[in-house]
């Protein structure tokens, strides 16, 4: 039944995503020379947090906002397929197609701003300024290579994206739009050098400053979602999807595991870097990724 596989889905999704962050906060401390926690530890503070009074308020739209965001890390799971054939781990995807699930992944951003604007907080206020800022560089190279994979499969669905990488997959047969697109993926897993919105040194916790309790819970699990629908995206449009469960993992960890040593050795650009950077270079390469098609 179509409830029963969304809600696999969704506990998959929710999983694996504090399992990778776990092992993000493990693996970049060893790059540095440090032990991290546990790899269960973030799923542990999250159940923790869920069951803490929120200790600030600052009215309806302030709660509203980690809700957005847990809303459209929910859908972007549901429409994305985990496996590229069959009936299982399909969720909504009939439903929906490529353009349906770029589109819902504004809604973070979205729900991110409306509910740390409330706040009035000059940190979360700096941190989502400077998400905004950085968000339209983001997105012009990712969709340069998203445009090219839906004109080599002649489609946005996403079977029709499969079935154009049966033979190769998008990774070989356009390495630079997969350039273009990875490098806009380390910025949407908030890894350096694009991890300017929440970065401690600078803006405390950026826009999560003034959340606790239940609705932080909400912030980490939504955060924890969204990464893995983020990987699993990654994995349809150029890895040629997951033919079963083992091989999901297996790409989604390859993937996560490269950004994360990425992310771990480069220093932090600055805003004004990382938009100067994302507009010259990987749009660069999305530009002649797609005169080569």
């Amino acid at each position: 039944m179509v409830l029963i596989d969304c809600f696999l889905m969704l506990l998959l999704a929710y999983g694996f995503g504090f399992l990778y962050y776990g092992l993000y906060r493990n693996l970049s401390a060893r790059v540095h020379g440090r032990f991290g926690p546990s790899l269960a530890q973030s799923f542990f503070d999250s159940v923790k947090l869920f069951v803490k009074e929120q200790s600030t308020t600052f009215g309806w739209m302030f709660y509203a906002g980690p809700i957005i965001m847990a809303t459209g890390a929910v859908l972007n799971v549901l429409f994305i397929p985990f496996i590229n054939h069959g009936d299982s781990l399909q969720g909504l995807s009939s439903s929906a197609n490529l353009i349906v699930v770029l589109y819902l992944m504004v809604l973070g951003p979205l729900g991110n701003a409306l509910g740390v604007g409330s706040n009035g907080n000059p940190f979360g206020v700096m941190g989502i300024t400077r998400g905004l800022t950085r968000l339209i560089a983001l997105e012009l190279p990712f969709y340069l290579a998203v445009i090219g994979v839906m004109i080599d499969a002649g489609s946005a669905d996403f079977s029709a994206i499969f079935e154009a990488q049966s033979q190769e997959m998008n990774l070989l047969k356009h390495p630079l739009l997969f350039m273009a697109a990875f490098i806009s993926f380390l910025g949407f897993m908030g890894k350096s050098p694009f991890d300017v919105v929440g970065a401690p040194q600078e803006v405390y916790s950026g826009p999560a400053t003034e959340f606790s309790g239940k609705f932080f819970a909400l912030l980490l699990s939504q955060s924890a979602m969204f990464s893995f629908a983020k990987l699993l995206l990654m994995v349809n449009l150029f890895l040629g999807g997951a033919d079963d469960l083992g091989d999901l993992v297996l790409k989604t960890f390859v993937l996560f595991v490269a950004a994360t040593f990425i992310g771990s050795v480069y220093a932090r650009f600055s805003t004004i870097q990382s938009v100067e950077f994302l507009m010259r270079i990987p749009t660069l390469l999305g530009i002649v990724g797609l005169a080569l098609l």
